[in-house]
């Protein structure tokens, strides 16, 4: 009986754990750096679900489990399954408490350039275009799914955007748009050619570069940072070299057209640039719209 209810303990332990971590990510907000923030609802689905599991839990503690083995003849064998030997009870318990150890213990780390040499290369190449399908399919694949998330736009507010790309001489590039200027911006470089344009982003150099190059980079997250994909432009200014890679750079200069790798890209003559704090929230979404 006391083994039975310290192994409930100890679930329900493990489960206000798991809830009190959820909690943490939320208040905290590091929750956005390890999920596409339309998905928190999810998340906060998850805290409820905890805290039902451990109210259960206790409440299993202390229920009377001896009117279970009242009709127990002598001799039987009446197993509940809380008799699993030490060393599995062990690499069980083992499993559960890891990512409770190291998601209480570490910090999360934003994803930086070396994450990005990993994935390959940044701009884009000849015959490739699974980013586009991929964007396009996150554009308009949920246009009438409300989901609490400040990467919404209404398609009034999406072609309004849009269109100001298309009009303005000034394109801001701003985390809400980030990933459909971009794209548009690599589709047609030419129809961009001469204008200005400000941007913040990291620093990332592929091999071959030149001295005066380098790429102003950022993550873009699908869903969770499993399917992290780095986008970012090319830019050319004085002494590109001297700044290493992962330092957060704002940019302004005018675009140009150049061709890298056999690809006619879009690159970026900076004007003015300084080096700026990693941002808070340093990931970019795709452009979920809604029908209101």
């Amino acid at each position: 009986m006391v083994g039975a209810r310290f192994q409930h303990f100890l679930k329900a332990i493990l489960l206000m754990a798991f809830d009190l971590f959820f909690i943490k990510l939320h208040t905290t907000g590091d929750i956005s750096k390890y999920i596409n923030p339309k998905y928190e609802n999810m998340s906060f689905v998850a805290i409820w679900i905890f805290t039902l599991l451990f109210l259960i839990q206790l409440f299993r503690i202390w229920e009377n489990n001896r009117n279970e083995h009242a009709y127990c003849p002598p001799g039987c064998n009446h197993d509940h399954g809380d008799s699993a030997s030490v060393p599995r009870k062990l690499v069980n318990y083992s499993i559960i408490l890891f990512p409770l150890v190291t998601g209480f213990a570490l910090s999360p780390s934003v994803l930086d350039a070396s994450i990005a040499a990993n994935k390959g290369t940044v701009l884009p190449q000849s015959n490739s275009n699974s980013y586009e399908e991929e964007l396009m399919e996150y554009e308009f694949g949920y246009d009438e799914e409300v989901i609490d998330n400040d990467n919404f736009l209404s398609d009034k507010e999406y072609d309004d955007k849009m269109k100001k790309l298309e009009q303005s001489e000034l394109i801001e590039m701003k985390e809400d748009i980030f990933a459909s200027y971009y794209e548009a911006i690599s589709d047609s470089p030419v129809n961009f050619q001469g204008k200005k344009i400000k941007v913040q982003g990291f620093v990332y150099k592929e091999k071959g570069m030149r001295g005066n190059q380098l790429v102003l980079s950022r993550f873009l997250i699908t869903h969770c940072i499993a399917d992290a994909s780095i986008i970012g432009l090319m830019a050319e200014l004085e002494k590109a070299n001297e700044y290493p890679e992962d330092t957060w750079l704002e940019m302004e200069g005018t675009l140009d057209v150049m061709i890298y790798n056999g690809v006619e890209i879009p690159v970026i003559k900076a004007v003015n640039w300084k080096v700026i704090e990693e941002p808070t929230s340093p990931y970019i979404y795709p452009v979920l719209t809604k029908i209101l």
